[in-house]
């Protein structure tokens, strides 16, 4: 959103100004204003103008427009009702050199997550893609994936769910007949070998969907705990995941909090074979420790982790 137009929102929100008087604080013409405000009207902000001017009585429910307004976080968002992968668009504005970029959707029709698995991703959900260029090395781009784990799930568990965090990048709801999956989280990167270029972390969140219309094994925010309202929810979402990304020691304590992975027995399914003991750690920058059977202590960076018996 431009600045002006956050800027007219910021003060017509305190209570009706006159366009002489929003003409005169931002320094541009009546006919700007006039213009913005009507931008903000398609943009679905409920704007009256009455004898004392413009007041802002009403946000859109959802969508980019609405996200940003209020965001204590530096992103823009590109907002789309429908799109096949808000990933794959985000990695070609990464391409193009954007940053701190936000793909969001209401529907996506062909999105994926790890190992090009089918993910369900239908209309109500919160589907979105976060583009930035961290300084650090491709080596450590793993610990993105677990602040973004964090992030959710603490505004999933702000909501009244009480979600955990599977090892590496799933966050499920446990329950009589086993954990459900509520967010998939995919990370991507490009980089040379000692820097990243960008990374794209983009998290699918199963919220004001039916479990009907999810893969096997899911839940949704709906269906544990109610609608939510999007907006707020996406709001703490990325205010969690930009504080986390700045203070990436802060991740692994938080991670370890929210975990449902440690003190399970796990298989792990590497690219050099089958890992199987007790989850016992996570270290920096998102490495499972395992102990084996014969006591043994290994570490993991990628795989796929299975939960062999309830937390």
């Amino acid at each position: 959103m431009q600045e002006t137009r956050h800027r007219i929102l910021d003060t017509i929100a305190a209570g009706p100004v006159s366009g002489p008087a929003l003409a005169d604080r931002l320094d541009v013409s009546r006919s700007a204003v006039w213009k913005h405000v009507e931008a903000l009207r398609e943009a679905g902000f409920d704007i009256e103008s009455g004898d004392a001017g413009y007041e802002l009585t009403g946000v859109p429910e959802f969508g980019g427009a609405a996200v940003e307004y209020g965001l204590d976080a530096p992103f823009e968002v590109e907002y789309h009702e429908s799109i096949g992968s808000t990933n794959a668009r985000a990695r070609e504005l990464a391409g193009n050199g954007a940053a701190d970029v936000v793909v969001l959707a209401d529907e996506q029709t062909g999105g994926k997550g790890r190992l090009d698995r089918a993910w369900a991703a239908p209309s109500g959900g919160i589907w979105l893609s976060v583009v930035f260029r961290p300084d650090v090395p491709p080596a450590q781009a793993p610990i993105f994936t677990l602040a973004a784990a964090v992030a959710v799930t603490r505004a999933a568990r702000e909501a009244g769910v009480d979600a955990r965090i599977k090892w590496p990048n799933d966050v499920l709801v446990p329950g009589e007949d086993g954990d459900r999956k509520l967010v998939g989280i995919l990370t991507e990167m490009e980089g040379e070998a000692d820097r990243v270029s960008w990374v794209v972390v983009g998290i699918g969140i199963n919220a004001n969907v039916d479990v009907a219309d999810l893969v096997e094994g899911a839940t949704s925010l709906r269906e544990e705990c109610g609608n939510v309202d999007r907006r707020p929810f996406t709001q703490r979402v990325l205010e969690e995941f930009d504080a986390l990304r700045t203070d990436r020691d802060a991740v692994l304590p938080a991670w370890r909090e929210h975990a449902a992975t440690l003190g399970q027995r796990v298989r792990v399914e590497t690219p050099g074979g089958e890992v199987v003991g007790e989850a016992v750690d996570v270290e920096f920058p998102g490495t499972l420790v395992v102990e084996t059977d014969d006591g043994e202590r290994r570490r993991v960076s990628a795989g796929d982790c299975e939960h062999l018996r309830p937390a």
